[in-house]
């Protein structure tokens, strides 16, 4: 497979690694930017990169929370000067208004009355006005004794770039308190998954894999090799700990209080962390990126 400049970039903006590591890892993994990404951090290259951070979308994430009902809704724009714009905010609101007061289905909601049409007609209406494409791309529903809600990078009030929600169970008043505090921490430390138990087994099982080559790696090319059976029952273990730490929301360091573990600052707060979600814009979409000069010709050419 042909390994291009665009698919090196790509590998050394989400891993930091140096562009010939970058193509040397896409070489021997036959251009997959997963195992690349994998080969990388074998070799002591580059962190785990996270799929968030390849954002390219434009639009809005609308957040509505009322009687331990929350939603978030994503709708996408194609350029963030259109996200500004009042007609397209007061676009998302309605939508997010709907979703909280309908199903838990997306399509249910793209069907859903707003203002004597579906939803999905009002967003066709806005693109013919607008002259944007915008997309309703995907919406979140969460369910609790509380649920609080908080919007990071807000554009307007209940919408921004990220939406969170988090629902918990214990006293109301400590629980909206806490709560916020919590949804802040979610904002900025994105975690894979509440706790150990409900990460995907198979984000579990790549990292184990990686971290098993590393550690078996670094032994081979030690000074001072350690038997096989520590690696096995010790150094893998311990960095397989590591991970569910900074990964789950549970086992994180608190923003707010780094002493203690975001499970600690709940039970302190006599309160328990029941679910959550992080929506920010244009998660994981890929967008097409076009040479400047080649675009600019395109555009004088008519």
């Amino acid at each position: 497979m042909t390994i291009t400049a665009s698919m090196v970039k790509e590998l050394r903006d989400s891993t930091g690694a140096g562009m010939m590591d970058a193509k040397k890892a896409l070489t021997e993994t036959n251009g997959d930017m997963e195992a690349a990404v994998d080969w990388l951090r074998t070799k002591g290259l580059a962190k785990a990169a996270k799929k968030a951070d390849r954002v390219a979308a434009e639009g809005l994430v609308g957040v509505a929370v009322s009687n331990g009902r929350g939603v978030a809704v994503e709708i996408n724009s194609e350029t963030d000067f259109v996200a500004k714009n009042a007609d397209f905010q007061a676009l998302v609101r309605d939508v997010t208004r709907v979703a909280l007061e309908t199903g838990d289905e997306i399509d249910v909601v793209r069907g859903a009355a707003l203002n004597g049409k579906t939803v999905n007609d009002v967003i066709a209406e806005a693109v013919a006005r607008i002259g944007e494409n915008m997309t309703f791309r995907r919406m979140h529903v969460l369910e609790g004794e509380t649920v609080v809600s908080y919007v990071h990078n807000a554009a307007a009030e209940g919408m921004g770039k990220i939406g969170v929600l988090v629902a918990l169970k214990g006293n109301p008043a400590k629980a909206e308190a806490i709560g916020k505090q919590f949804a802040m921490h979610i904002a900025a430390t994105a975690p894979l998954s509440l706790s150990e138990a409900t990460l995907d087994p198979a984000v579990v099982e790549r990292e184990l894999a990686v971290q098993t080559a590393k550690a078996l790696e670094e032994n081979a090319t030690s000074a001072k090799p350690k038997p096989e059976q520590v690696i096995h029952n010790n150094i893998i273990p311990g960095r397989m700990k590591k991970f569910f730490a900074e990964n789950t929301l549970l086992g994180q360091q608190f923003v707010i209080n780094p002493d203690v573990t975001v499970a600690q600052a709940a039970s302190e707060a006599g309160v328990e962390i029941t679910g959550y979600a992080r929506v920010m814009v244009g998660e994981g979409v890929e967008k097409k990126e076009e040479d400047f000069a080649a675009e600019v010709a395109k555009m004088v050419q008519g």
